[in-house]
């Protein structure tokens, strides 16, 4: 996740599991993997006295586990208790630092569902599209959350529906979108939906399509009117890039 700097070559005779996803820890290395994997999901469950036992008996790192005893002595917050793992193993670098501290910062006080959210969001951003995907759809097969209101949902569809349309799975990304504009009737959403639709649909069908909602004519009309925008734009730096080379041409062949 981050560039590693520093090797600790202590490894626990007896593993430290994670009991939320059974997972085993042996050094300190894979405890702030973990970390730094699970922001999004990092919960007061780690943040514990057994967590300190073992680093202080198995990895006799006895001023860190006395460092994190202080923390939950002083009631200090799961953010503190995480970066004093992170800071005390000097593994990863200042920027990387900077951005963990940014993420948990944004995820204070949010609830389990806001963070996976978030999570998936991020994936999404940074190209990770199917692990996105399974993220978006596991807050959808669970429970639903009578904390957040309706249109949080909405937007995990809407989320589902960039998503799919990335991996050009058009009519998918169209039922997505659809949903989300149920829910959410927000205006912003018509627009995807409507090119997803285009982009699966016989031109016979998406022109039925249109004749369903007034709006979706001028949604559409719009859509047509900025690719035409494009399309100038790029013939214009195209026409840009030849009078440029036919310059250099002209002055080669003048030398």
């Amino acid at each position: 996740m981050g560039s590693l700097v520093l090797c600790h070559d202590k490894h626990a005779a007896h593993p430290y599991e994670i009991t939320r996803i059974h997972c085993k820890i042996f050094t300190i290395e894979e405890l702030c993997y973990y970390l730094c994997n699970n922001l999004y999901l990092i919960d007061y469950t780690i943040m514990n006295e057994q967590l300190c036992a073992w680093l202080d008996e198995e990895l006799g790192m006895n001023d860190l586990a006395g460092m994190l005893r202080d923390v939950i002595r002083m009631h200090g917050t799961v953010e503190k208790f995480v970066l004093t793992i992170l800071k005390y193993s000097k593994i990863y670098r200042d920027p990387e630092m900077i951005r963990i501290q940014n993420v948990l910062e944004r995820l204070k006080n949010q609830k389990d569902i806001e963070r996976q959210k978030y999570k998936a969001d991020n994936l999404l951003e940074s190209g990770e599209i199917e692990e996105a995907i399974l993220v978006y759809q596991a807050i959808l097969n669970q429970e639903k959350d009578e904390t957040v209101d309706a249109k949080f949902y909405g937007r995990i569809y809407a989320g589902l529906g960039a998503a799919y349309g990335k991996q050009f799975l058009y009519q998918e990304s169209a039922k997505m979108y659809d949903r989300a504009y149920q829910i959410c009737e927000d205006r912003a959403l018509l627009k995807p939906y409507l090119y997803a639709s285009y982009k699966y649909m016989s031109l016979e069908e998406y022109h039925i399509l249109l004749t369903k909602h007034d709006e979706y004519v001028e949604i559409n009309a719009q859509m047509r009117q900025e690719m035409e925008d494009i399309k100038e734009n790029l013939q214009l730096e195209l026409n840009d890039v030849m009078l440029e080379k036919w310059k250099r041409q002209y002055r080669r062949s003048h030398i």
